[in-house]
């Protein structure tokens, strides 16, 4: 694209209305932050004088949005996947999100709401695992909350939660000081 509008072939209106054309496709697919939607121009070889000015239009009417992206996102990802605050900012980060829009966005999930989140999560995986060995199931459950961004502390509570719950006891003796 940079290499057609220096040789001539093609004006800056030209390019700006193929970036526009490039624009509306990929946000028909899916929503995506400024950031992404920077990438993937450049990607396709739209250069910075192009790329900036219909971003900003597409701000400016609303088309593009990372308050209400990260907000999507945000809602979606904690309540589908249950993954958590820590596992949603990185997500943000990766997508370009910035600081204070991300840690606005995540707001929408508090303590009560992520720990409930990590219940139903040990619960579903305690489940899986019945029949096995108690060590294997609290470390595969335990595992599976690690992986979507719970710290050890919420992780291991939440297990012996679930584990408590379908009548195993004295886990606390097995793994001393991991449920305080």
């Amino acid at each position: 694209m940079a290499e057609r509008l220096e040789a001539g072939e093609l004006t800056l209106e030209d390019a700006a209305e193929k970036a526009r054309e490039t624009l509306l496709r990929i946000l028909t697919a899916a929503p995506k932050s400024r950031a992404e939607l920077e990438q993937s121009l450049a990607r396709k070889g739209y250069p910075e004088a192009v790329v900036g000015p219909v971003l900003d239009r597409f701000d400016e009417v609303g088309l593009v949005d990372d308050a209400a992206y990260a907000d999507m996102l945000v809602r979606t990802r904690h309540a589908e996947r249950g993954l958590s605050r820590r596992a949603l900012a990185m997500e943000l980060r990766r997508r370009g999100i910035a600081e204070e829009t991300a840690a606005d966005a995540l707001e929408q999930v508090d303590p009560e709401d992520e720990r409930a989140a990590a219940l139903a999560l040990a619960r579903k995986h305690v489940a899986r695992t019945r029949g096995l060995e108690r060590d294997v199931r609290v470390r595969r459950a335990v595992g599976a909350l690690g992986r979507k961004g719970y710290a050890p502390g919420v992780s291991f509570g939440v297990v012996r939660d679930a584990l408590t719950e379908e009548g195993e006891d004295d886990l606390d003796e097995d793994y001393p000081g991991a449920f305080d």
